[in-house]
C-alpha cells in the first residue's frame, strides 16, 4: 500500500469516528472549533488539516506538478 492510500485509510477512520459521535451525541460548534482536552475532537481538524496536505502534496509528486 502507498504511503498516500495509509493516509487516506487514516483519514477515513477519523472521518468515521466522527460520524460515529456525531450520530450518538452530535457535535456542535463549540465541540469542533474548541474541544475538551481528551475528547474525538481534540486535535481533530488540526490532524485531518495536516493529512490532507501530505496527500495534496504527494499527488502532486507523483504526476511531477507543484502547487
Amino acid at each position: 500500500m502507498s504511503e498516500k492510500q495509509k493516509i487516506i485509510e487514516k483519514m477515513i477512520q477519523m472521518q468515521k469516528q466522527f460520524i460515529a459521535r456525531e450520530r450518538k451525541s452530535g457535535v456542535t460548534q463549540e465541540d469542533y472549533f474548541v474541544p475538551q482536552t481528551g475528547d474525538i475532537l481534540d486535535g481533530y481538524r488540526e490532524t485531518f488539516d495536516e493529512l490532507a496536505t501530505q496527500v495534496v502534496d504527494l499527488a502532486h509528486e507523483e504526476k511531477g506538478s507543484h502547487r
